[in-house]
C-alpha cells in the first residue's frame, strides 16, 4: 500500500472550516470529519506522539484524504451529516434509522379526519405528534376511535357512502357521511374535543363531558347522557394507562449506556405536557469513537436526518464539545430558539433518570441477545466445520395459492441477526402454476445473476425445500468458480412439520447434517427459515389482495387501468363500487352512462 504523505498535504492545508474526508487503498471513505480548523485538526493526526491507539489505527489504513472547505462552523456541522449519510464510513458513528417519526393528523375538511401521518407536513389540518413508533400512532388512534366518533376513513371512501358503514354500528363513527345522522355542530364538537385530548388537555375534555352529560339528563334525554357517561368512563381509563404526566409542553429527553463496543441512547418525547413514547437506538460504534463523541455524532445526526421536529428544550446526559454552535445550528434549523439541560431541576431530572434507566435496560437485553446470537453462529461454525467466521447468511423461500400470485423472498442475517435492508421479494412469472422448483430457478437468476455483478456473495445459501428446490440452486451456481460459490444447504421440514425435526441437506452430496433439536445452530437455522417464510407470504398476500380488488373489473370492455383506478377511488373500492347504482357509477369522471350501464351489469350478473 503506498504510504500518505501527510506532510506534504498538510503544506497546503488552510486554517478555515470544513470537512475532511480519508480513504482507504481501495478508495473507500473511511472517515469523515469537520473542524473549525482544517490545518490544526487534521494535523492532531499525524503528530509524533499519538496517545490513542484506536487513532493510531485509523491513521495507518489512510490512502489519500481531501477536504472541502465552508464559510462557518454550522455549515461544516452540516456538510459532515450529509457525508457520514452518504458513505457511512467505518470509522464514524452511524445513526442506523433516520426515518422521520409518525403523527397523528387532523384534516382541515368538513368534516375533519383523523389519520396516521408521516413524512413532509405538507398538507392543510394539524399535526400532533411526534410519536415513537407507527404502534403508538395507530394504538392512540385506535383509542380515540372508542372515545370520539370522529371518521378515521379514507377521503375517497367517505365521498362514495350512501348508508353508514360497520364503524357507526359500532359506535365508532357518527357517520358525517350520511345526511340526517349527525349534526354539523355536534360533530364539530366531538372534533373539538379529540382535538384538546391530543393536547394533553384530559380533565378540560373530562369536565366538557360531564357538563353535557348533566344537562343532558337535566333535560330527560338520558340516551344521550348515557353516550357521554360512556365517552367519560373510556376517556378515564386511557388516562390510567398514561405513563407520566408533567408541566413540559414541548421536550425530547435523552439516555445514554454503553457496554463494550455496543452503545443505546433512548430517547423520550414530551408534548404537551405528555410523555408520548420513548425509542432505544443502537448506533454503529467504531472502535476509535470515545463515548461523548458517540453521543454528539447521534445527537447531529438525529436532529439533521429531515423530517424531525425540533423541540425547543432537549435533555442530554452529556456535555457537547462545541454547546453553543451546536445550540444556534438546532435554533437555524428549527426556526425558533433551542435549549439544551442536564437535568438539573427535579422535573427534568425525573425524565432524564427515566431515560437513562430505560437506555441500561435496553442495552442489557441487547447484549444478552447478541451473546445469544454470537453463540449459535460460534455452533453453526462448529457444526460445519468451517475454518473460517460465517459472516453472511440468506434464506430463500417460495409463496403462492394453488400456483398463483407467486412469491420469493430472500431473507439475509449477518452476525448480529436479520439484516433488513437487504431483503428482497420477487413476482415470478412466465412459469408452469405451482411449478416452485422454476420458481426457486427464477428467484436465484434474478437474484445473484451473474459472479461479475454480486456485491456481496452470501458464505451460506439455504433453501427452504427438500432436494429439488437444492438441486435448483446446485445447478444455478455449478459453472461459478470455488472461491465464490457459497455453502448450499437445504431446510426440508419433514412429513410433521414440526419444529426440531427439520432435515439439512447438504448440496452436491446430499448428506444429512445432523443436529440435536435443542442445538444452538439449528435455531439459527429456524429463526432464518421462518424468518423468510414470513416475508414471502407477506408479499404473496399483498399481491393477493391487489389482483383481488383489480380482477373484477378487468373482464369488462373499455375498463383499462386508469378507469379502474378511478372507480375504485371514487367508489372507496370494490365493495363500494358493488353497491353503488348505475346514477352513481356514472358521475365518476371518464365513465359515460352507457359504460355505467355496462359496469353495473357485469358487477350484478
Amino acid at each position: 500500500m503506498a504510504t500518505f504523505d501527510s506532510a506534504e498535504f498538510l503544506k497546503h492545508l488552510t486554517n478555515q472550516p470544513g470537512v475532511y474526508r480519508m480513504y482507504n487503498d481501495q478508495a473507500e471513505v473511511i472517515y469523515v470529519g469537520k473542524a473549525k480548523n482544517l490545518k490544526k485538526r487534521v494535523s492532531s493526526y499525524f503528530r509524533m506522539q499519538v496517545d490513542n491507539a484506536k487513532t493510531r489505527s485509523l491513521v495507518s489504513q489512510i490512502a489519500d484524504m481531501d477536504v472541502t472547505v465552508v464559510n462557518s462552523e454550522t455549515e461544516a456541522f452540516l456538510l459532515e451529516n450529509n457525508f457520514i449519510k452518504k458513505y457511512k464510513p467505518r470509522y464514524n458513528v452511524v445513526l442506523r434509522d433516520d426515518k422521520s417519526y409518525p403523527f397523528i393528523f387532523l384534516s382541515d375538511h368538513e368534516h375533519p379526519r383523523l389519520s396516521f401521518h408521516r413524512g413532509p407536513q405538507k398538507r392543510k389540518g394539524e399535526y400532533f405528534g411526534p410519536y415513537p413508533s407507527a404502534w403508538s400512532v395507530r394504538e392512540a388512534l385506535r383509542s380515540m376511535q372508542r372515545i370520539f366518533p370522529v371518521r378515521q376513513c379514507e377521503d375517497s371512501y367517505y365521498r362514495a357512502r350512501s348508508r353508514p358503514c360497520l364503524q357507526y354500528q359500532m359506535k365508532r363513527c357518527s357517520a358525517p357521511c350520511v345526511e340526517g345522522y349527525v349534526s354539523d355542530e355536534e360533530y364539530s364538537e366531538q372534533v373539538n374535543l379529540a382535538r384538546l385530548f391530543l393536547k394533553g388537555k384530559n380533565q378540560q375534555v373530562i369536565g366538557t363531558l360531564v357538563e353535557r352529560m348533566e344537562q343532558a339528563s337535566v333535560d330527560l334525554n338520558f340516551e344521550t347522557a348515557a353516550r357521554y357517561r360512556d365517552q367519560i368512563s373510556a376517556l378515564r381509563k386511557v388516562q390510567e394507562r398514561q405513563w407520566v404526566a408533567g408541566t413540559q409542553d414541548e421536550m425530547d429527553v435523552f439516555g445514554f449506556a454503553v457496554r463494550g463496543n455496543m452503545a443505546c441512547i433512548q430517547s423520550m418525547f414530551i408534548r404537551d405536557r405528555q410523555l408520548l413514547g420513548s425509542k432505544a437506538f443502537y448506533p454503529k460504534v467504531p472502535p476509535t469513537a470515545t463515548e461523548d463523541e458517540v453521543f454528539e455524532a447521534f445527537f447531529l445526526q438525529f436532529y439533521l436526518a429531515g423530517n424531525k421536529v425540533i423541540p425547543r428544550q432537549i435533555v442530554i446526559p452529556v456535555t457537547l464539545s462545541d454547546e453553543e454552535a451546536i445550540t444556534d445550528l438546532l435554533s437555524s434549523e428549527a426556526g425558533h430558539r433551542v435549549k439544551l439541560f442536564r437535568g438539573a431541576r427535579e422535573e427534568k431530572r425525573r425524565y432524564l433518570e427515566l431515560a437513562q434507566s430505560n437506555a441500561q435496560s435496553a442495552l442489557d437485553a441487547r447484549y444478552v441477545e447478541q451473546k445469544s446470537v454470537h453463540a449459535r453462529y460460534l455452533d453453526l461454525e462448529e457444526t460445519l466445520e468451517r475454518e473460517l467466521p460465517v459472516q453472511r447468511m440468506e434464506c430463500f423461500d417460495i409463496s403462492h395459492t394453488s400456483g398463483q400470485q407467486t412469491v420469493a423472498s430472500c431473507v439475509v442475517f449477518n452476525r448480529e441477526g436479520p439484516l433488513k435492508a437487504d431483503y428482497r421479494r420477487y413476482n415470478i412469472e412466465g412459469i408452469t402454476p405451482g411449478d416452485d422448483y422454476a420458481a426457486m430457478a427464477q428467484a436465484l437468476k434474478r437474484r445473484y445473476k451473474t459472479v461479475s455483478e454480486v456485491a456481496k456473495i452470501p458464505d451460506i445459501l439455504f433453501i427452504d425445500g427438500g432436494k429439488g428446490q437444492l438441486a435448483q440452486a446446485e445447478t444455478f451456481f455449478e459453472d461459478w468458480p470455488d472461491d465464490k460459490r457459497p455453502m448450499l444447504i437445504g431446510v426440508a421440514k419433514g412429513t410433521t412439520r414440526k419444529p426440531g425435526l427439520e432435515t439439512l441437506i447438504l448440496a452436491d452430496s446430499h448428506e444429512t447434517i445432523p443436529m440435536e433439536s435443542h442445538a444452538p445452530a439449528l435455531h439459527l437455522i429456524q429463526h432464518i427459515r421462518d424468518e423468510s417464510h414470513r416475508f414471502a407470504i407477506t408479499g404473496h398476500r399483498n399481491r393477493r389482495q391487489k389482483v383481488k380488488n383489480t380482477s373484477t373489473l378487468e373482464g369488462i370492455p373499455g375498463i383499462g387501468a386508469k378507469r379502474r383506478q378511478a372507480l375504485l377511488k371514487f367508489m372507496g373500492g370494490l365493495q363500494g363500487l358493488k353497491k353503488a347504482s348505475k346514477e352513481e357509477i356514472a358521475s365518476v369522471p371518464g365513465i359515460s352512462r352507457d359504460l355505467a350501464e355496462t359496469i353495473y351489469d357485469h358487477l350484478h350478473s
